[in-house]
């Protein structure tokens, strides 16, 4: 170590200035840096998902749209309601990247003519609104609001309330997200409405996700970079009362996110809202590196020790538990990389690389700026009072208590512990939204006034060409649409070809029912296309062959368990009939994401579990201590995770990613506590001793880098993204227990053993 330090002295300037401009001069490469929300960056190429849904698109075209609702508490069905639709429909037609646009005034009514009742007639609903008198009006509201077609699809059944839906074309995100394109086009369409009108209007479907989800990463990221590095200067300042001791960490952590951060750029990544808090997390874990490094050089210095000399006794105490901490913590995050949910993998891998350049900048960068600080520092005054520290008799205390401390900690782990039990996983794409965004806001307004805001496309093979056709088929169908209606009440609309052929056979046989005849139908489908306008044809509802009928159920945001409740319950239904089923669209997509998320907290985890007590194992070589230091370091988010069951918080993304960082971050104290204590005892300390070693060595910097580390990850509390938001909270309160068993319970646990070896 000796010659380590000799090097760093005469190469401490070129080291200092060197390594900076290299970091910045790799930095050039973020004026680059983009952010992502395209549905697609959350499923891996291989993704068996992403491929049914794909295949689903060639069939019947692209599923994702842009909705726009609004409401009148006088009712739609006058004037200026029915002509704002009007103008909102013809001008989203005109918008780049729309395949089609449906709404109440262009709703292709089938209908008697009046002129001739032998006659049918299919157009739209709403025609000449210039000259609608109010008898018309009517006319058309009492016809709309009992209409089961229109009625929960484009007007509620109060008739206050209308959406209009504009389909995107397949191939719009072929060549990057359209999104933000497309909210800019349909910004230009609502602003001088709103003032004409005073309507509120509420965007809903992809286009509006995609961009939620993007501003708010870029929001995140904009607020909480800078929000966690200042509030970490003002806290290592007001611990160390030292510009340097706030600079140097510091320093430490952000040539190591501008690094990381650079090298995503160069690998062609783009920021999303998980990657986008790639520097807090690093200011989190390259933190404390820093810190231990920095508290033994200033308290050898006070001690009246010389700079050189301050140095070399700092890394010869802090390498092997700062290496120890980096892998660790390195293999916490990199466990991460086996998730299926491409943005948590992402921030895995980048992170764990930022753990290990934090390690590294931390003992090569920092011992060499430490080297130039030559300016003596005034040795602390000796006070004939003693500290706190001194007066608790921390070893002695642990020592006398240490069977009750044991029994208290499995109790209290017995009683928030049986909280996991009531845990639920939700990966509920909505709900990843607080009650505040946009987004949120309007798919609760659409929910609670129209229609369900989801959807599942169910594609139901009738096993021949041609075979949609077939009256028994088509009876399933209706026969499916009533007994799944009536087991769950959260589907809230069906609708598919079947709709429009009932409604030929009503008006032209005053039979609501499906014809007898497969001809007849075949004769109302080709009436029916051959009427329609350019544009608005039937080949999104079935395939080319016509054996593949869409059926599309508009649903209410549920739990994810729900959506694969119901959507496994659709697809078992027509187990029992001569056709298949599945059901494909986004909804299912994210829904069948809760076992990602399960996987990414249970595999990841137990990976991370495995390999730090493999680690553990080839240092301190002993098997006894693989239980001690297991115990505490799983105690923490077992405690966490109880107290959310019992609270009844879901598990998400954000949760699931927290379990292996808090193992891999809260191990940190375990070891720095471990080495410690074994250094002590290797000089022939009592046991006592060796708490008393471990506490005026390290837990000083353990109770500095657990109130700094959950302080920055707190803050992503002020995150509208509720996967941040869960993350910050159960980290942070984690890592606040994860000090207070390492503190307690680590040490009694080594007490009991201890006492057990004396017996023996």
């Amino acid at each position: 170590m000796k010659k380590y330090i000799d090097f760093l002295d005469r190469f401490k300037w070129a080291i200092a200035i060197i390594i900076p401009l290299l970091v910045l001069g790799l930095s050039t490469n973020l004026k680059r840096l983009a952010f992502e929300g395209d549905y697609r960056i959350w499923f891996d190429k291989d993704s068996q998902i992403l491929k049914q849904y794909d295949d689903f698109r060639k069939v019947f075209g692209n599923d994702t749209a842009i909705t726009v609702a609004f409401r009148d508490e006088n009712g739609i069905f006058n004037k200026k309601a029915l002509q704002t639709i009007d103008t909102i429909t013809q001008k989203m037609w005109q918008m780049h990247h729309i395949a089609r646009v449906d709404s109440l005034t262009n709703f292709q009514y089938i209908h008697a003519n009046p002129e001739d009742k032998d006659d049918v007639l299919v157009e739209d609903f709403i025609q000449n609104i210039d000259r609608a008198d109010a008898t018309y009006l009517h006319d058309r509201k009492e016809i709309a609001i009992h209409d089961r077609d229109m009625v929960g699809s484009f007007i509620s059944k109060d008739g206050k309330t209308t959406m209009i839906i504009a389909r995107l074309t397949p191939k719009v995100n072929d060549n990057g997200d359209k999104s933000f394109e497309i909210m800019k086009e349909m910004e230009d369409i609502l602003a001088p409405l709103r003032k004409e009108t005073g309507y509120k209007f509420w965007l809903n479907g992809g286009p509006p996700l995609n961009t939620s989800f993007v501003t708010i990463a870029q929001g995140d990221g904009s607020t909480f970079t800078p929000l966690v590095i200042l509030t970490v200067l003002i806290l290592l300042f007001a611990l160390f009362r030292r510009v340097s001791g706030a600079l140097l960490p510091m320093g430490v952590v952000v040539l190591t996110f501008l690094t990381v951060l650079s090298i995503q750029v160069l690998l062609g990544y783009k920021l999303n809202n998980f990657t986008a808090n790639i520097p807090v997390f690093i200011v989190a874990i390259g933190i404390a590196d820093a810190v231990h490094v920095y508290i033994v050089w200033l308290m050898y210095k006070r001690e009246g020790k010389c700079t050189k000399e301050a140095v070399l006794i700092s890394m010869q105490k802090n390498m092997l538990p700062i290496f120890l901490t980096s892998v660790t913590t390195a293999i916490g995050f990199a466990s991460l990389g086996i998730s299926h949910v491409v943005p948590v993998s992402t921030l895995g891998i980048a992170t764990a690389s930022g753990a290990v350049l934090a390690f590294l900048i931390s003992v090569f960068w920092m011992p060499s700026v430490l080297l130039l600080l030559k300016k003596e520092i005034a040795p602390v005054k000796q006070k004939k009072k003693k500290s706190f520290l001194e007066n608790i008799h921390y070893g002695k205390f642990i020592i006398e208590h240490d069977k009750k401390i044991i029994l208290i900690t499995s109790m209290l782990f017995l009683l928030l512990g049986a909280g996991l039990l009531k845990l639920k996983v939700d990966s509920n794409t909505i709900r990843y939204f607080d009650k505040e965004v946009e987004i949120r806001q309007s798919t609760n307004f659409l929910q609670k006034n129209l229609t369900g805001p989801m959807a599942y496309e169910i594609v139901v093979d009738s096993g021949k060409k041609n075979g949609i056709k077939d009256p028994a088929f088509l009876n399933t169908v209706q026969k499916f649409y009533d007994a799944y209606q009536a087991k769950f009440s959260d589907i809230r609309h069906i609708t598919s070809l079947m709709d429009v052929i009932k409604r030929f056979n009503l008006v032209m046989n005053q039979s609501d029912t499906i014809p007898k005849e497969q001809n007849l139908i075949a004769q109302y489908l080709l009436l029916y296309s051959l009427s329609l306008p350019q544009g608005m044809e039937i080949n999104d509802k079935m395939d080319i062959e016509e054996r593949l009928l869409r059926v599309t159920a508009q649903v209410n945001i549920v739990d994810t368990s729900k959506d694969l409740e119901m959507i496994a319950w659709a697809q078992k239904w027509w187990e029992n009939t001569p056709y298949k089923a599945t059901v494909n669209g986004q909804t299912k997509m994210f829904a069948h994401m809760q076992k990602d998320v399960t996987d990414t907290l249970i595999y990841s985890m137990s990976l991370a579990i495995v390999l730090v007590c493999i680690v553990m194992f080839l240092i301190f070589r002993s098997v006894k201590l693989i239980w001690i230091f297991l115990i505490p370091n799983i105690l923490p988010i077992a405690l966490v995770l109880g107290v959310m069951g019992w609270l009844g918080i879901n598990i998400d993304l954000g949760v699931a990613v927290s379990g292996a960082i808090i193992l891999g971050v809260a191990v940190d104290d375990t070891i720095h506590f471990l080495v410690k204590y074994f250094e002590a005892r290797k000089k022939n300390y009592s046991v006592e001793e060796g708490f008393d070693y471990v506490l005026k060595y390290a837990g000083k910097a353990i109770l500095f880098t657990t109130i700094i580390l959950s302080v920055a990850f707190s803050m992503f509390m002020g995150s509208k993204f509720s996967p941040n938001f869960n993350f910050g909270i159960v980290t942070a309160t984690a890592l606040i227990i994860a000090f207070v068993v390492d503190m307690v319970l680590l040490p009694a646990l080594i007490s009991i053993s201890e006492k057990g070896d004396k017996k023996s």
